[in-house]
């Protein structure tokens, strides 16, 4: 059994197992490997924390973007609303000029018509004043002629005019 190297080769590797043990070693690899675990630990707390805080940003970004998503809405509708209402203010006033326009033309029309059957009237009142002047001068001589055609003639303007 001694003579065979696989032996000698356990026999040097529990050796070197023992003075390992005796120097501390597994002490050694055992503390850095809690360092290790601790340092991965701590990476991994770390880690943790920021996903969480760039979660919260996010968040809060989204928060962000919704809120001015919804304020461009109302400033949309708001403008909408604004410029409907000017449209509608626009067809109003409009509406009210063609409205006074058409009763400032019909006034002047309805004047321009009671002017002109004024007129009308006026020269055939002059026109029958004159022909009742004639008639009567031609045919009623004297006072009487006078006194009669005078009444004639006012009555006729009274009744013309």
């Amino acid at each position: 059994m001694f003579t065979e190297p696989e032996t000698w080769v356990a026999i040097a590797f529990i050796i070197l197992l023992g003075v390992f043990i005796y120097v501390g070693a597994p002490r050694t690899v055992l503390k850095a490997l809690d360092d290790r675990s601790a340092r991965i630990k701590a990476e991994l707390d770390e880690a943790r924390r920021l996903k969480e805080e760039a979660a919260k940003l996010l968040a809060e970004y989204k928060a962000r973007q919704a809120s001015a998503e919804r304020e461009a809405q109302d400033i949309i509708a708001s403008a909408r609303a604004e410029a409907e209402r000017i449209a509608a203010e626009a067809r109003t006033k409009m509406e009210d000029f063609v409205t006074r326009r058409t009763k400032t033309a019909e006034s002047k029309i309805a004047l321009a018509e009671a002017q002109a059957l004024a007129d009308v009237r006026a020269a055939a009142a002059d026109a029958a004043v004159t022909a009742a002047s004639t008639i009567l001068s031609q045919s009623v001589k004297g006072p009487v002629a006078d006194d009669l055609l005078a009444k004639g003639i006012a009555e006729v303007r009274k009744k013309l005019n």
